[in-house]
């Protein structure tokens, strides 16, 4: 069907029924049968063990489950509550008039689709496409039902795809029912989920009949499990536990094969994080080295220098007292009268320093100390133009 009448026909069937989250329900639905156009939304009413009827959208149609090599439709209903997509569906597979309910851990004898799935259902991580795609899984392992018998009155046939296995009277659902909300009583709510629950009334959510090829038997060169008279021989069931045991063992290998090919992939990860972290140490470990044999170099000179200067104490100490003019040597005149130019240049500065402040105090006359500043400033000219020509004589930076 296409996407614009899907969504037609959704918005119809929710503005005749009130959700309480009619947003989140459509955007649910149609993403589920965006992927599965087999299904088709409509409202119609549901009854409850109590009798309680309620307008619920009805999901029906069928879907398509591998089995041995080719697709089979199966015909499935689900109805959602109208507290979806917050509380799981009731989900039943509706067989045609020429099918039979193969019953099993996750279907009963009325139909009933019992999952892990359902019994666990949370919202966001559940949702509809997630669900079908588990009824998917789930019935290519067991399919849910059979083709009946031609001839009635002969044994039952075995169930196709067979296993060797009839369907009991009484069924005992391998999964607790889902949790669905109560309601007070001023409101017809939901009844506690009983079991099992009815059909709604004149097969509402059944796919129409001249509908999609529904759940036969896969073409006419395989193994069928009855002979011509209906009985199964040793051949049929010898047969079919191999096929069984063929299709477990390529299940247990699959499985095998993932969970290794993941611990793989994790021990890889594992070991590209060893191997940049082997690099980062030895990287580390070079550069320690690099700065322990500078740390060495610079000991070495600390202790060279210590030495010198111990040498040096103990010459002073042995010598006694030094002149302090004799105590700085120049290896040649132009530096000695270049360090003596220093050192009267420097005394001058501080004897004008010391005039300032003496007239700052009132010690001595404006005149006194303008007449001295004027010879000192004249013999300061002089020095420092000494200096400025041995430094250039000298061959020295001006």
């Amino acid at each position: 069907m296409p996407a614009s009448n899907t969504e037609s026909l959704l918005s119809s069937a929710l503005s005749k029924v009130k959700y309480r989250h009619p947003e989140q329900a459509k955007r649910d639905v149609l993403s589920s049968l965006h992927h599965y156009r087999g299904l088709i939304p409509k409202q119609d009413k549901f009854i409850f063990n109590d009798g309680i009827q309620r307008d619920l959208i009805n999901i029906y149609g069928t879907i398509p489950v591998p089995y041995k090599g080719q697709n089979y439709n199966i015909p499935i209903s689900l109805w959602l509550l109208d507290t979806h997509p917050y509380h799981a569906p009731i989900c039943y597979v509706k067989p045609t008039a020429d099918m039979q309910i193969k019953v099993s851990k996750h279907v009963d004898h009325s139909g009933k689709i019992y999952l892990p799935y359902l019994h666990e259902w949370s919202h966001p991580s559940s949702d509809l496409l997630g669900l079908i795609q588990i009824c998917i899984v789930t019935f290519s392992e067991a399919p849910p039902v059979y083709s009946k018998p031609k001839d009635q009155q002969q044994p039952p046939a075995m169930p196709f795809p067979g296993y060797g296995y009839q369907p009991s009277t009484g069924y005992q659902p391998g999964y607790p029912p889902p949790q669905y909300p109560q309601y007070n009583n001023n409101t017809p709510g939901y009844p506690s989920p009983g079991y099992p629950p009815p059909y709604p009334p004149n097969g509402a959510g059944f796919p129409p009949q001249g509908n999609a090829n529904y759940y036969t038997q896969a073409g006419t060169g395989g193994t069928d499990t009855t002979t011509s008279t209906g009985t199964v021989t040793q051949e049929h069931l010898k047969a079919s536990i191999l096929s069984a045991v063929e299709d477990k063992i390529k299940m247990r290998l699959r499985e095998e094969v993932s969970a290794k090919h993941a611990e793989t992939e994790s021990l890889k990860h594992v070991g590209e994080e060893l191997s940049g972290g082997r690099s980062r140490l030895m990287m580390m470990i070079s550069k320690l080295k690099q700065e322990t044999e500078e740390l060495d170099r610079n000991i070495k000179i600390l202790k060279e220098k210590e030495a010198e200067m111990s040498a040096i104490k103990d010459k002073l100490t042995e010598s006694g007292e030094v002149n302090c003019d004799e105590a700085v040597t120049a290896t040649a005149p132009i530096y000695k009268q270049l360090i003596n130019a220093f050192a009267e240049e420097s005394a001058t500065e501080d004897a004008i320093y010391f005039l300032g402040e003496a007239l700052r105090r009132g010690v001595i006359e404006s005149e006194v100390f303008l007449k001295h500043v004027r010879n000192l400033s004249r013999k300061q000219f002089m020095l420092r133009a000494t200096m400025l020509k041995c430094r250039q004589v000298a061959c020295l930076g001006v």
